[in-house]
Formats: structure tokens, sequence, C-alpha cells
């Protein structure tokens, strides 16, 4: 099955946000610091830009309601988590409230796959129960559900 050239560009824009949420919860760097270094020193080829910066800024921005949303449907605390499978929901939710134009199944997928790259060994689990319990609240218009 060949993915469209719109859903890879997304999945390079999600996978570089990651490694941008990444640096950002190490080092404090600013949503448009990081934009500049990864265009200036990252290989961005395939990365659907625009949805790389919406990611960044607008998970940056509302980091506080993403973290919310996390400690809501999730059961580890926020302190005790990986940062990377943090940064993973933090994602996830952005696109869940923000970007309804993504189904629900893509952006758990889409998650899922990121922690099965970057995350901890059975991260990819704990990620797709949070959004699998979160999306019957957060989309139940789209599982059909009232």
């Amino acid at each position: 099955m060949s993915m469209s050239r719109q859903h890879q560009g997304r999945r390079h824009a999600r996978r570089r946000a990651l490694q941008g949420l990444y640096q950002w919860h190490m080092n404090a760097v600013p949503a448009s610091d990081i934009y500049t270094q990864f265009v200036e020193t990252q290989d961005m080829r395939n990365t659907d830009m625009e949805y790389f910066k919406q990611l960044l800024v607008g998970v940056i921005a509302g980091v506080e309601a993403w973290d919310q949303f996390i400690s809501s449907y999730g059961h580890i605390p926020l302190v005790q988590m990986d940062p990377v499978e943090r940064n993973i929901l933090r994602i996830a939710f952005y696109e869940l409230r923000e970007c309804l134009d993504i189904p629900y199944r893509v952006t758990i997928n889409e998650a899922v796959e990121l922690a099965k790259v970057f995350g901890a060994e059975d991260g990819h689990k704990y990620i797709n129960a949070v959004l699998d319990k979160a999306c019957k609240t957060l989309r139940s218009e789209e599982q059909g559900r009232p």
C-alpha cells in the first residue's frame, strides 16, 4: 500500500515535531528557534513544512491544555512519564482537538508508530490505550456515539 504524498509529508512532520519538542523539553528553546534550526540543519525534503510548524508551535503554545488531557486520560503521572511518550501524546491531543480533518484512527496509528520507533519498549501500548480512551469522548461523533 503506497502512502499518499500528503500522508507521508505529515508523517515526517510529526517525526520532526517530536524531535523538536524533545529539544524544547530539554532546553526550553522557543519554537521559532527550533523551527529555524531544523530548516537550516535537518533534511526536511519529504516533510510537510507547514504542518511541522503548526505542530511545533501549536503543541508548545497549548502545552498546559495537552498535559491536562494526558492527565485526564492516562494513569501515569506526567512527572513519571517518559518525555518522548509525553510529547507523542501532546502531538496526538493537539491533532484530536485542532486538526479535525485528520481521522482519529490516523492520529492514533501515527502516535503508536512514533512510540514504536522512539518510545520505550512497550510505550506504544500505553499511547494506544490513552488515545483510545480519549477518542471515546473527544471524537465520539466520529465513532458514531451520541
